[in-house]
């Protein structure tokens, strides 16, 4: 929409396919037409036409970066010594990769002239990038860069400590919520993950045939659906995380507190609202990160432990108690092999076990280091 709240058409239609026919989030649909709507609203108010407008994109990142939006009370650019950027570099980021997608999808279905993609784009090759990334050939390929791209600070997501995990466990007041605490830290769900299981995806089984499910052991089934309360999972593909003693055991518990307040009633969802109206319906992705959020404060860990760190620790601890690469790449549910490298945060004990392992360096009797 333009600042007359006017639909513009080839955005929507960008957006429609974004959603449906490429099959992203719901909540990555959004991010771009907020993206698209401070572009759109830009060039309103330049008086450009946004088919052409990427020859100023340089102006429009400037715009971005000093000019507040609709709730702001100033309306215009006013940079200067000591004024504070409304928008950092993470945020243009992405509201420029939103745009470039956008424009790249005028030019194909020949809204926006075909030289634009050479404005938001140059030409380079992969010399710039790591082995891991390159072709197999071995022969130099050739790619497009992003021409406008502003360098983002690095902001690694740390761990939560074992010691966080448990003080935040022993500050639930439900069995939900300890089970919601488990399938973060133990079973490393992220939050769209979890708060998306059905109850048909929880065999707790030894034995789940009589389910119609020939996996062994107690399991999840991760699965990327539609969901009514918004809940997404990331991965596409959908894949069985195997559960220990400790979530069964929650899981138990759980159906217990829900029996008690819900009878047989309730949605499929596994986790649903017994403390608040309205009763029965699924808890929602903010609802897990405000749980997280109470939790903290509650056991007074003095800093928020979000559900990402969570994740983290369940990946760490794995490495930690011997597991491999490839064990967390599909605990995980990730397909890039270096995709859980991120994730992994050694304990410090093992980095020094690491150094102690080395072998001192030995002296000839009589001799001299050489």
């Amino acid at each position: 929409m333009n600042d007359e709240l006017e639909v513009v058409a080839d955005a929507d239609r960008f957006l429609r396919e974004v959603r449906l026919a490429r099959g992203r989030a719901e909540s990555t649909t959004k991010a771009y037409a907020e993206g698209l709507s401070l572009f759109l609203r830009w060039c309103d108010r330049t008086g450009r036409d946004w088919r052409t407008a990427a020859r100023d994109m340089g102006l429009f990142m400037l715009w971005l970066r000093w000019t507040p939006g609709n709730g702001g009370q100033q309306q215009v650019v006013v940079p200067g010594p000591g004024a504070k950027p409304v928008r950092g570099d993470t945020r243009i980021n992405k509201v420029l990769t939103a745009v470039r997608m956008f424009l790249v999808y005028a030019v194909v279905n020949k809204v926006a002239p075909a030289w634009v993609i050479e404005q938001i784009y140059e030409l380079g090759d992969d010399r710039d990038l790591p082995m891991a990334a390159r072709g197999e050939s071995g022969g130099m390929r050739y790619r497009l860069r992003a021409r406008h791209r502003l360098q983002e600070p690095e902001t690694a997501i740390d761990r939560a400590s074992d010691e966080e995990v448990v003080a935040m466990f022993l500050a639930c007041r439900s069995a939900r919520d300890r089970l919601v605490m488990l399938l973060l830290s133990r079973v490393g769900l992220r939050p769209g993950q979890t708060a998306g299981l059905h109850r048909c995806d929880a065999h707790m089984l030894m034995d789940s045939r009589s389910l119609g499910c020939d996996v062994e052991g107690a399991h999840l089934h991760v699965i990327r659906r539609q969901n009514i309360n918004g809940a997404w999972s990331k991965s596409k593909k959908s894949w069985v995380m195997p559960v220990d003693f400790l979530v069964v055991q929650a899981f138990d518990q759980y159906a217990l507190e829900r029996h008690e307040v819900l009878g047989a009633g309730g949605s499929d969802f596994v986790l649903v609202n017994l403390f608040r109206p309205p009763f029965g319906s699924p808890m929602t992705t903010e609802a897990i990160g405000e749980l997280c959020e109470s939790l903290s404060r509650r056991a007074g860990l003095g800093r928020r432990v979000g559900p990402r760190m969570c994740r983290h620790a369940m990946a760490s601890n794995v490495v930690d108690a011997g597991g491999k690469w490839d064990e967390v790449q599909a605990l995980l549910g990730q397909k890039n092999p270096a995709s859980p490298q991120p994730y992994l945060h050694p304990k410090p004990s093992r980095l020094r076990e690491a150094v102690e392992r080395v072998p001192s360096p030995r002296l000839p009797l009589g001799g001299d280091v050489q």
